[in-house]
């Protein structure tokens, strides 16, 4: 890297094209505006000036060199305008949640972006652990998980909780669902699908599912595309267990049944970001839009 000293020298040199002219203004000696432009040439390894007694001429390579500080100087400029300015609607927001999240709050964060173009969400469809593997390394900066994680790695908050639905084929709706009748059916797996049926399970508190054994379900079908999951139970084939937003995303409602248990099962929705991170404004915006549409 060429000394920028150096370089400032240089270039006040050829701006008043007069070696004393220059060592006034920059409270130099003469000899020391002369060591100074050596040392440049040198770094360099080409003139970069013509002299003519006191007065200089660029040679080409010196006007490579004079444009390259000028860029110098515009780049330290902007970095320090862009230090100074934290606009809360401007700016990148990278983000990560589990996919049936995503089918609630992406929309909401285009409309927010329709208010606010200079605002650009990142959103990143990911299961718990890499969420927060991905906030912990700084790839994502915000990320909505299900369980609290450890506080001495993240500062998270409880933003809300969401339903979690056992959702059958419509035919079943004057049906007493038992654990047989799910066994008959068999599960519609996806990747989530022990968890939140392990979960159904425990905290539904219903006499009839409470022997139920997860890994006792034959499963039906299996499939990692979520706007695929309910297709099946659709048409009339298997059952599952999923968060209320991706029901309410699915376009065929209206054929499935959706069981109501004795005891309402909820899933804790916790935000999650790096400890002792400090994010720039934008992100309140965001997290903003982001708890009016979970309340």
């Amino acid at each position: 890297m060429l000394n920028p000293l150096w370089l400032n020298t240089f270039c006040t040199l050829v701006d008043i094209g007069h070696f004393t002219h220059t060592a006034e203004k920059l409270f130099m000696t003469q000899p020391g505006v002369s060591q100074h432009i050596k040392k440049l040439e040198l770094a360099c390894g080409y003139d970069l000036l013509k002299r003519e007694g006191k007065s200089v001429e660029l040679t080409e390579q010196g006007r490579l060199v004079y444009n390259y500080a000028h860029q110098q100087r515009r780049d330290a400029a902007n970095l320090v305008e862009a230090l100074s300015f934290d606009d809360p609607y401007k700016g990148l927001c990278k983000f990560a949640c589990s996919g049936a999240l995503a089918l609630s709050l992406y929309p909401e964060f285009i409309n927010l972006q329709k208010s606010h173009p200079d605002l650009v969400t990142h959103v990143e469809v990911a299961p718990n652990s890499k969420i927060l593997d991905e906030v912990q390394r700084g790839q994502i900066d915000i990320g909505i998980v299900t369980h609290q994680p450890t506080p001495n790695l993240f500062r998270s908050e409880e933003v809300s909780k969401e339903p979690l639905c056992l959702v059958l084929p419509k035919h079943h709706k004057n049906t007493a669902i038992t654990w047989e009748v799910l066994q008959a059916l068999g599960l519609i797996k996806h990747p989530d699908a022990e968890h939140y049926l392990s979960l159904y399970f425990d905290l539904c508190q219903d006499v009839a599912l409470e022997k139920g054994n997860v890994n006792e379900i034959p499963v039906t079908s299996y499939i990692n595309q979520l706007s695929q999951i309910l297709l099946p139970i659709a048409q009339g084939i298997g059952f599952t267990v999923l968060p209320q937003s991706a029901i309410d995303a699915f376009p065929y409602k209206q054929d499935l049944h959706i069981h109501q248990p004795t005891t309402p099962v909820l899933e804790s929705l916790f935000l999650v970001q790096k400890r002792n991170r400090d994010l720039p404004k934008r992100y309140q915006t965001l997290i903003q839009k982001l708890k009016e549409t979970l309340r």
